[in-house]
């Protein structure tokens, strides 16, 4: 019995301690391709390849003089449609009801031109998705932009969250769990990381027979790669 019993601690003891062979590729956590949904000529372009970003910050603006009129147009006949339906809902009990849903129907379509008006502005700036860093820059000062072509302008992605892209033979598939610790170096480096495995791509790339997981790191620059082993409990 003893016997049983040491050859299923040393079984067990074997499996939690298996290591699987992993490479990887390091990727930015977000990354994005930005491009002008509006057509125009471009006014101003604020960042450059390097800069570094806040999300909202306006990274470049098309000429918009023509729309900035029609939404001051549009603000204008709003101001005067409310002062209108303010005016006639005070005696709306002793007028005729047409002329009151009239001037209601004004006031709703005052306002409804107000916000198309303001969302054709909006669409003359582009903003940053995330806080990153611009690693692409494809636009100057002038450029024609066709919205119905749409071109990437920006490539932006996220200044020191990465992630892992972790590669592995297909046939561990099934002992890999989200947790399992990743133990790696980077290529050219001697320092010698961890992170736990966050997610697990469910399929099998059918190429080269492999299957992908995911962890995250920062401070590393994308596109690097090396490998590593992901030690699995075998539970």
């Amino acid at each position: 019995m003893k016997k049983i019993l040491l050859g299923i601690i040393l079984l067990l003891n074997i499996v939690e301690a298996q290591e699987i062979y992993a490479t990887f590729n390091v990727k930015a956590l977000h990354d994005a391709k930005l491009a002008f949904i509006s057509s125009g000529i471009v006014n101003k372009v604020n960042v450059d390849v390097g800069s570094y970003v806040k999300k909202g910050e306006i990274l470049a603006q098309l000429e918009s003089s023509d729309i900035k009129a029609m939404l001051e147009i549009a603000q204008t006949k709003l101001k005067y449609a409310k002062k209108d339906y303010e005016r006639q809902f005070k005696v709306k009990d002793l007028i005729d009801e047409a002329r009151f849903d009239t001037v209601s129907r004004r006031y709703e379509n005052a306002k409804n031109q107000l916000a198309y008006q303001m969302a054709l502005y909006r669409k003359t700036f582009l903003l940053a998705p995330f806080d990153g860093v611009i690693y692409e820059k494809d636009i100057e000062k002038g450029d024609g932009i066709s919205g119905l072509m749409l071109k990437t302008v920006f490539k932006i992605q996220s200044k020191s969250r990465r992630k892992l892209i972790v590669s592995f033979d297909q046939k561990s598939h099934k002992l890999i769990k989200l947790g399992d610790i990743f133990t790696y170096k980077v290529d050219g480096d001697t320092k010698t990381y961890k992170a736990p495995i966050t997610k697990i791509y469910p399929r099998i790339n059918t190429k080269n027979r492999k299957m992908e997981v995911e962890t995250q790191a920062n401070n590393l620059m994308s596109g690097l790669f090396g490998d590593g082993y992901i030690k699995v409990s075998g539970k």
